[in-house]
């Protein structure tokens, strides 16, 4: 039996976007499957207590973006801050992947959606351009989005959250190997080791 890769972010998270290029391969890597969990990070936070320091703290924030460009480097992607970060519903992203999830399109809709967002940045708020998206990635982008408006994909993501919380998560990437958990897009070397361990 394979090892299971349990992966909780937010699309606002753009570590989590490194993250989620990186897992991939290091799923391949170990014949792993990836459990893909998206979260409300705000909620997440709230409940257990933390608070969002790269956006409370200026310098901390400018950093963040120096930061992000250079493990974007090491992994090979594009990275851009989001200009239309204010407009977009992140909570309508998380739904969208979970509805995706459904249709066993996870990984289309989180490699089209994550570059969208920080890659090279396209204004998710506005629904056509959304749409396009998706659609280029081979979804049906109206469609995935009227299910993600369904209550049941809101109830989800809180439950999600919740899980998250409950499991000591208090950021996005967080991700479970097991009982393990690791923090953050740099620790995938521990992650590696726990999979081979779990192998």
């Amino acid at each position: 039996m394979s090892a299971e890769i349990d992966f909780y972010f937010d699309f606002i998270s753009p570590y989590s976007y490194l993250a989620s290029v990186m897992l991939p391969r290091l799923a391949a890597e170990h014949r792993a499957a990836i459990a893909y969990r998206p979260v409300n990070l705000f909620e997440l936070m709230k409940t257990v207590g933390n608070r969002p320091t790269t956006i409370e703290c200026k310098s901390k924030g400018a950093y963040a973006i120096t930061d992000l460009q250079r493990w974007a480097k090491v992994y090979g992607v594009d990275f851009a801050p989001n200009p239309f970060w204010q407009t977009i519903d992140f909570a309508l992203l998380g739904r969208g992947m979970l509805a995706a999830l459904d249709e066993g399109k996870g990984a289309d809709y989180i490699g089209a959606v994550y570059p969208a967002v920080y890659g090279a940045p396209i204004d998710l708020g506005q629904r056509g351009q959304f749409v396009g998206v998706l659609e280029k990635a081979g979804l049906d982008g109206a469609r995935l989005l009227e299910r993600a408006k369904s209550p049941a994909y809101a109830a989800k993501l809180d439950e999600n959250t919740r899980a998250a919380a409950e499991r000591g998560a208090f950021g996005s990437p967080t991700i479970f190997v097991g009982g393990e958990m690791f923090f953050g897009n740099d620790r995938f070397d521990f992650v590696a080791e726990a999979l081979r361990a779990a192998a």
